[in-house]
């Protein structure tokens, strides 16, 4: 779990109580997972070594955010982790969608948008840009698989990927990450 505190001292103080509690029902703080973190930002701008972590597939750290007037400052934000970036990634690749040259894109589509929808709705709550990588990361695949599906695009990864560009620009709506416009690139 997270804990905020509002000093450094308080959050040393609240550790050791945490050490005793657990301690009397023979539990304890895993040394690697239990830090004290600086939630740094514009209005706090100490120095300290520790000033991001990971909690629930997030990263939590000092990032660049616009206000409603357009201007820039640094907020302490979440966005997906590297960590889950790398697992959705993996599991992109283990769906081994090349090897199914047999199903049409709307297959496709049927099959794997649950998913993308769910990475969309959980991980991109805050600073969407994050998971474009893994989205994009989609569009490679799916290019892949056309590839595999029609000779005339076999050996030709930018043919492939101008012609799936041209379908996603036709039907927006087959693909989530389409409908965010994250096209594979047409031209």
């Amino acid at each position: 779990s997270v804990i905020h505190c509002r000093s450094r001292e308080e959050a040393e103080r609240l550790w050791i109580e945490l050490d005793k509690r657990l301690s009397e029902f023979g539990l304890e703080l895993h040394p690697s997972k239990t830090r004290i973190v600086y939630c740094k930002d514009d209005d706090r701008q100490g120095d300290y070594p520790e000033t991001k972590f990971d909690f629930l597939g997030y990263t939590f750290r000092p990032r660049r955010s616009k206000n409603k007037y357009g201007k820039h400052f640094i907020n302490f934000t979440p966005a997906v982790s590297n960590t889950a970036k790398k697992s959705m990634q993996q599991e992109i690749h283990d769906w081994r969608m090349h090897l199914k040259p047999d199903k049409t894109l709307e297959d496709l589509s049927h099959m794997f948008n649950p998913i993308l929808r769910g990475w969309v709705n959980y991980y991109g709550l805050f600073y969407k840009s994050e998971l474009y990588c893994v989205l994009k990361h989609m569009n490679r695949v799916l290019t892949r698989w056309a590839q595999r599906k029609y000779k005339k695009l076999a050996g030709h990864k930018r043919r492939a990927r101008y012609w799936l560009g041209k379908i996603a620009r036709r039907d927006p709506k087959l693909f989530v990450h389409w409908q965010m416009g994250i096209f594979p690139e047409a031209g």
